[in-house]
Formats: C-alpha cells, sequence, structure tokens
C-alpha cells in the first residue's frame, strides 16, 4: 500500500509544482513584479554598451560589422565566415554590395 501511495506522490508531483508556478507567475504578472525583465534590459544595456560595432538595423535586429559587406553574418554574434573576429576595416575579404541604380 505504501508503494502504491509513493508512486502517486512522485507521479503527481510534477503537475503540482507546474500549476503552483503558474499560479505564481500570474499573481506576479497582475501585481506588476517587473524584477525579471528589468534585469534583462539591464544585461543587454551592458552588452551594448561593451560593443561600439553592434549596430541595429530596422527589420533585422543587431548585427555586428559593416552590414554593406555581402560577406556579413548578418549577427549579432558572428561578423562573416572569413574574418569573424576582427574588424572589418582592411579586411582582404570585404566584398561590398552592389546596388543598382534606378533611373
Amino acid at each position: 500500500m505504501l508503494v502504491i501511495v509513493l508512486i502517486f506522490v512522485v507521479g503527481l508531483t510534477p503537475a503540482i509544482v507546474s500549476a503552483w508556478m503558474s499560479v505564481r507567475a500570474d499573481r506576479n504578472e497582475k501585481c506588476g513584479s517587473t524584477a525579471v525583465p528589468t534585469a534583462l534590459g539591464q544585461s543587454m544595456a551592458k552588452l551594448l554598451d561593451n560593443n561600439s560595432d553592434l549596430h541595429y538595423v530596422d527589420g533585422m535586429g543587431y548585427m555586428i560589422g559593416d552590414i554593406t559587406c555581402d560577406l556579413n553574418a548578418r549577427s549579432p554574434y558572428l561578423r562573416c565566415a572569413m574574418n569573424p573576429m576582427g574588424p572589418c576595416d582592411g579586411c582582404s575579404a570585404y566584398a561590398p554590395k552592389v546596388f543598382d541604380r534606378q533611373v
């Protein structure tokens, strides 16, 4: 009998913990608790302040490196496959995009 009760307790524990955490999160949201988003916002601001080569492009987000280069990875973590860590200035693989003028 004790084994059966133990199996039920172990089986129902994750569901009870999940329901409790969900109710707690809903209660914190209704109360206006913003501790987590504030901490995330501060860490993102610190990341952006430390990296002067990070640029924001509308519709694409943050990107690192020269965005006019054809080989740019368009990522906030990686410049390109040819020169992932180094600066774009003076790169031998720099390939600027060619834009057609419409007259």
